[in-house]
């Protein structure tokens, strides 16, 4: 591949949207071949699959059902738009990927980290991100600064303990990573956190 792959990930509520929107403005600003994209989501199957799992008109869902659903969306948007762009030398940036199938159904769900692995394996092939950015903020911390989970979204509204376990599961992919994922503190302002992203990035070898 040609393109540099950069992913974003954390809880919810940590400032990561408002993150990977500045820098999509800095990149902008500046010039380039980039793309930026989120998930589930980046085409039309991918965002009817991101309805699906994130309405609360399916609670029922199982956790290896919303798995190969996450699964699902991130094949396509591979097959159809990440691989492209990366094989015409284009930084993507997506807003969040695998990491977040480890979190939050590997450990959050109980479904484990080797199932998840080898799902990834089989979705992703050689796609995998050169730089993942975790913004590291607790659950309660973040809740806290949004005013609480969004009662629409299915797994926000999950439950604090849900989300502990979520948390725990990014660390988890922290410690077993560390060559891949850069742990930047999201507790001080979006200016500040945003500068220490950009210094995380440049120091992975990822030119903006």
């Amino acid at each position: 591949m040609k393109g540099k792959f950069v992913t974003f990930e954390g809880c919810e509520g940590v400032g990561k949207s408002t993150q990977v929107e500045m820098l999509k403005e800095y990149l902008t600003a500046r010039g380039g071949n980039f793309l930026f994209l989120r998930e589930p989501g980046g085409n039309a199957v991918s965002e009817k699959i991101r309805e699906l799992i994130l309405t609360k008109d399916y609670g029922e869902i199982c956790g290896r059902c919303e798995a190969l659903l996450y699964c699902a969306a991130r094949a396509q948007l591979i097959d159809t738009v990440i691989r492209p762009a990366l094989e015409q030398g284009k930084l993507v940036v997506c807003d969040r990927f695998t990491d977040s199938t480890f979190a939050y159904q590997g450990v959050a769900r109980g479904l484990g980290a080797e199932y998840i692995a080898r799902l990834n394996e089989l979705t992703c092939g050689e796609v995998t991100p050169d730089v993942t950015v975790f913004l590291d903020m607790s659950p309660e911390e973040a809740f806290a600064r949004k005013g609480g989970a969004d009662a629409s979204d299915r797994l926000e509204s999950a439950g604090i303990e849900f989300h502990r376990k979520v948390y725990e599961g990014y660390r988890e992919a922290a410690r077993l990573y560390p060559d891949r994922i850069v742990s930047v503190d999201a507790r001080p302002s979006a200016d500040k956190v945003f500068a220490a992203v950009l210094a995380a990035l440049e120091r992975a070898g990822v030119k903006l």
